[in-house]
């Protein structure tokens, strides 16, 4: 674990990892110093940026208090080791029904929700795809899948081959099919976070983990929002294309520019379609979600690059989603920027300008 105090002197900016599409960013102010709390979980990094005056004991009990969070997460809904609780349920005779942690519970219902709205776009059923395109725990070559393989996995999955019972506490596999919940545990991760801070009277803080976030209150404590950079779509830099000032909100981005791989000169996503057990091929390039729940950002983002940038905006006015999307141009030379009636509602729309974007209207991003 590493502990940051940030004086007022010090200014710092897009503090991340080469992994994020999204970087919190901060900027020198006379109030009082911050304190980053940063580490490893979840095969990727947590970032716990507090605005408070507090002592070292104070923050190693914060500290050890938020760890337990996120390993408890990890324990329950993991697919990297063997003794989690999602991993036993993988390995639960299809058709039987098992009881389940109240966390794994809601995470399931809610994907199986975001499943259903969005006609299968998101679908936590694709774990033997995911590991087939060596996206996931299984150790495979980085090549593309043999047809008839696709196939014989993508039979045994879809929304429909998971049954929750929430009220029950319960939930059953209805196929052999391996669940993998990497498209929102992260978000989990962070609402747990968000929600053990708030328990011990923190009113300032960032959580961030892999570039899902939720932002409590100002960075300066008093009324400077959080600033959450958006990066361009290119793997190749780590700029920001957008720089959102944001309170008391979560957020959510999926891409398709850090993680994939390459065979014959074709570039293959990171991103599944759940419905053809193939990635995507559009010109959506990212998609960034603010959310009241990180939990539900996270799944919305996935299900929304999935789908592609129209479809993607079509959904979003439909559930009163909050997005912004950015789209490669035809050529692939260049990206537009596009964004939802919710997302300016959010934002302001004299900050949507200020932003380089367009108003929505009727004509909003082609496939």
């Amino acid at each position: 674990m590493l502990l940051r105090r940030m004086s007022s002197a010090l200014q710092v900016c897009c503090c991340g990892v080469v992994a994020l599409w999204l970087t919190a960013c901060t900027e020198s102010n006379p109030d009082p110093e911050r304190i980053e709390l940063e580490g490893a979980i979840f095969g990727t990094f947590y970032q716990v940026t507090l605005v408070d005056d507090l002592d070292d004991d104070d923050i190693e009990q914060l500290r050890d208090g938020f760890m337990e969070e996120l390993e408890s997460v990890d324990m329950s809904m993991s697919t990297y080791r063997d003794d989690s609780e999602l991993m036993a349920f993988n390995d639960s005779e299809p058709g039987e029904w098992q009881s389940l942690s109240d966390g794994l519970i809601d995470v399931l219902a809610i994907s199986q929700s975001v499943a259903k709205a969005s006609d299968g776009a998101f679908d936590v059923t694709i774990g033997d795809l995911v590991n087939l395109w060596s996206f996931g725990p299984e150790a495979r070559p980085k090549e593309v899948p043999a047809a008839d393989e696709i196939a014989r996995r993508i039979s045994a999955t879809g929304p429909d081959s998971l049954e929750v019972e929430s009220d029950n506490g319960r939930a059953r596999r209805l196929t052999d099919n391996f669940i993998d919940l990497s498209a929102v545990a992260k978000g989990y991760g962070v609402e747990r976070v968000a929600a053990y801070l708030d328990a011990q009277g923190i009113d300032h803080y960032l959580v961030n983990i892999g570039g899902e976030l939720s932002a409590k209150g100002y960075r300066d404590g008093k009324e400077s929002p959080w600033r959450i950079g958006v990066e361009v779509p290119d793997g190749g830099r780590e700029v920001a294309q957008h720089v959102l000032p944001l309170h008391d909100i979560s957020v959510a981005t999926s891409g398709d520019y850090r993680q994939y791989f390459e065979q014959d000169g074709r570039r293959y996503s990171h991103t599944l379609d759940p419905r053809d057990g193939r990635p995507v091929r559009h010109r959506l390039a990212s998609v960034t979600v603010l959310h009241d729940s990180a939990t539900w950002a996270d799944a919305w983002a996935t299900a929304l690059m999935v789908l592609g940038p129209k479809a993607s905006m079509t959904l979003a006015e439909r559930e009163d989603l909050a997005i912004l999307t950015l789209v490669r141009d035809p050529d692939g030379e260049g990206w537009g920027s596009y964004v939802s009636p919710a997302f300016v509602e959010r934002m302001g729309a004299e900050r949507i300008k200020e932003m380089g974007i367009a108003i929505p209207d009727d004509h909003g991003p082609g496939d």
